[in-house]
């Protein structure tokens, strides 16, 4: 395969200097992508739920052990060769496991067995990760959140979170019984000492129902020092060794502006603010004996969509505001649709030192995105790199000495048809960074993206790209510079009505240009949201011109239509070419249409196209981009991961293209495959994406291909552009 290499751009959000690959920095790349479905027995029903929450590590590295509440178990994964990671199979427990720490080859497992939130119970297990047997049990006397054993070995600590219900008390604390702190003693292999199980009482402490504090996540330093996160109560705790509150203080709050806070509202508009916002921390990590990192996740009156460094005494080292937030936007990576009260989510933050560099690892929830920091300067980090991970990132381990870090994914999108739970790999290595590969850092505004769809390259080498309905208060077509790498959005132009209002009611799934500075788009329809299928001709800013720029569909097509329209549109002399996704209701199975319709005469005409048998679920057209003597045509099934079969490019002849009227027989185009995709999509070790949406074909004949990320909804927020090189066809030539 012939690919155009990728280094990662400098700009506001950014440090790493572009680069020649030689020349290049070390950087975190995804090497493998493990399902957590696989380590279910052959036999069992693997269309189950799973989640991979909280995981560790052996202290060789080669094994990864992590929780699995809805299956209630612990997953084991063999990585002694990190790049093909092999199921070890899960380990059953007697309840459902809320953190894993690992010592020796001892599973340090927090179980909860509450039967009702007024009656919380639990115990910490011993697990033998050979055999998968309990070597011992304590009962710990309420619900275990976070297990952290001490960097020596001698003792864990457990947060007894005692949680709340959401659905009482208008979902507010102040419900009984209160959280606390567990200590327990381990012996010298690692066993539990149950008789040393000590009660740290946290009640008192907090302004925010100080009589109801819910632990929430533990830390140890060096020193045997525990810090716990409360919070729901916005506070932070420090802890001896001898189980003595050393310091206590609240995380305080911060002023955000810049940000999106309307919830659902279809578009990303980043100009609001919002004063006073409490940082509610979830995960904490000490990143030396003095300071400690938390991730602002927010419940129930916050979230600051960040994180911080604090001191042991409570002093506030470094607030990343909204900056974190601002990267992730500019990589499409922010979830609208979920926005209005924690933006992108920061709910995990691990540490780890990678050849001398101190880094902070923070991993957004609902951005499904890691953040990478150089934390040399404590007071100043500085945000390297941003890692696209699995569905809701949760927990991470690193393991420094074989320049690995792993994040476990916790959502499984299994009964949507999504993508499954995954543990993900990444190596520290010498390579530029292959991810993103699009990004809109460097406007003068931040701007957000997603969704993109279809595409078409102009004469000076930019590509332009639509985004589809997800965003339908701000259909959009973005102006994009292939030449960089990653490849840039350097302009937005908004699609308007000529009254300057927002063009609603469009689904944008196709853009090809008109030779005058204009484009045509193709809108898919769905009548039943009255969204109508349409070809819309606007100018150079994106202003739809008079009603001679809107063209519906003519009655012989409009009778048959169905929900699956128009996934593409290009042009050839005077004529659009549209491609229909799949059969509408007068077509044969596996034959869709390819609709012309000649500027000039204004006549509609069709010619048939033989879809790919499906081998599960359907297949349709997504894309269609004419060039030289050919016309291009993305076909791709409704598959995910390990059962995505066709996701390729084929060619059609322009001689094949004579349409006939519609109404009549269809004459059969004759394709020909020019990719598959599959192994494009898996060359940054992720799973394979669904959406294969956009191709342009630039003028010497390079492809660029491009996926749709549905706007971060019920996805990664992934979003792939790359190219193969030239077309392979005498179209190139």
């Amino acid at each position: 395969m012939t690919y155009l290499s990728k280094t990662f751009g400098s700009g506001l959000a950014f440090a790493v200097a572009c680069a020649a690959p030689a020349l290049a920095e070390k950087n975190f790349n995804r090497i493998a992508s493990f399902p957590v479905a696989q380590n279910m027995a052959q036999g069992e029903d693997r269309s189950r739920d799973t989640s991979a929450e909280i995981i560790a590590a052996t202290a060789d590295g080669m094994t990864l052990v992590y929780t699995d509440s809805p299956l209630g178990v612990l997953g084991r994964i063999d990585i002694t060769d990190p790049a093909q990671p092999k199921p070890l199979g899960n380990i059953a427990l007697q309840g459902e496991p809320t953190s894993v720490a690992i010592i020796g080859n001892l599973a340090i497992v927090g179980v909860n067995t509450s039967q009702s939130y007024v009656a919380p119970s639990g115990y910490l297990a011993a697990i033998d990760l050979k055999d998968g047997s309990e070597v011992a049990r304590c009962d710990l006397g309420g619900q275990p959140d976070s297990v952290a054993v001490a960097k020596d070995g001698s003792f864990v600590s457990i947060a007894i979170e005692n949680e709340r219900d959401e659905d009482a008390g208008d979902g507010r604390t102040g419900q009984l019984p209160a959280g606390f702190l567990a200590m327990l003693d381990l012996s010298e292999d690692g066993g539990l000492r149950c008789d040393t199980l000590k009660a740290v009482q946290l009640t008192g402490l907090a302004e925010v129902s100080p009589e109801d504090p819910e632990p929430e996540f533990v830390s140890i330093n060096a020193l045997g020092e525990t810090v716990v996160t409360l919070q729901e109560n916005n506070h932070l705790v420090v802890v001896s060794r001898q189980g003595e509150v050393i310091n206590h203080f609240s995380a305080g709050s911060v002023d955000l502006t810049g940000i999106d806070a309307t919830d659902e509202r279809g578009a990303l508009i980043f100009n609001e603010t919002q004063l006073d916002r409490v940082r509610e921390p979830d995960a904490v990590t000490w990143i030396d004996d003095d300071r400690f990192a938390i991730a602002n996740e927010g419940d129930m009156d916050g979230g600051s969509r960040g994180w911080s460094i604090f001191t042991k005494s409570g002093d506030v080292v470094y607030d990343s505001g909204a900056s974190f937030e601002h990267a992730v936007v500019q990589i499409g990576h922010y979830p609208d649709k979920r926005s209005d009260s924690k933006g992108v989510e920061p709910e995990s933050v691990t540490f780890g030192t990678y050849e001398g560099t101190p880094m902070v690892f923070v991993g957004a929830e609902r951005a499904s995105v890691v953040g990478v920091y150089d934390v040399t300067n404590p007071a100043a980090p500085e945000l390297t790199q941003l890692l696209p991970s699995g569905v809701g990132p949760e927990g991470f381990v690193t393991i420094p000495e074989r320049g690995l870090l792993i994040s476990a994914n916790e959502k499984d999108l299994v009964e949507d048809k999504g993508a499954r739970s995954h543990v993900m790999i990444y190596q520290f290595e010498d390579q530029a960074p292959a991810y993103p590969q699009l990004t809109s850092d460097g406007m003068s505004e931040v701007t957000g993206w997603g969704a993109i769809s279809g595409m078409v390259a102009d004469e000076d080498g930019m590509i332009y790209a639509v985004n589809d309905s997800f965003y339908g208060f701000q259909p959009s077509i973005f102006k994009i510079d292939p030449s960089q790498s990653p490849a840039k959005i350097v302009d937005v132009i908004r699609v308007t009505r000529q009254n300057g209002e927002v063009a609603q009611k469009l689904d944008l799934e196709g853009i090809t240009l008109d030779g005058k500075g204009g484009f045509y788009l193709a809108s898919e329809g769905r009548t039943d949201r009255v969204i109508p299928h349409a070809i819309y001709h606007v100018n150079a800013k994106g202003v739809i011109k008079d009603r001679k720029g809107e063209i519906g569909l003519p009655p012989e097509l409009a009778s048959v239509e169905k929900r699956f329209g128009f996934e593409g549109v290009t042009k050839v002399g005077d004529t659009l070419w549209m491609a229909v996704q799949r059969e509408w209701k007068d077509d044969p199975k596996n034959l869709t249409k390819l609709v012309s319709y000649n500027l000039e005469t204004k006549e509609w005409g069709a010619v048939h196209y033989p879809k790919t048998e499906p081998a599960k679920g359907w297949v349709g057209l997504s894309e269609i981009t004419a060039h030289g003597d050919y016309v291009y045509i993305i076909e791709r099934d409704n598959q995910i991961g390990a059962e995505a079969v066709t996701k390729k490019i084929y060619s059609v002849a322009l001689s094949e293209m004579v349409p006939a009227p519609l109404g009549h027989e269809l004459p059969v185009v004759i394709k020909e495959e020019v990719r598959d995709l599959i192994p494009d999509l898996t060359s940054t070790g992720g799973y394979v994406l669904d959406k294969v949406e956009g191709l342009a074909i630039l003028k010497d004949g390079t492809a660029w291909v491009s996926t749709d990320n549905d706007g971060v909804d019920d996805h990664s927020g992934e979003t792939m552009f790359f190219s193969f090189g030239q077309v392979e066809t005498s179209a190139a030539e």
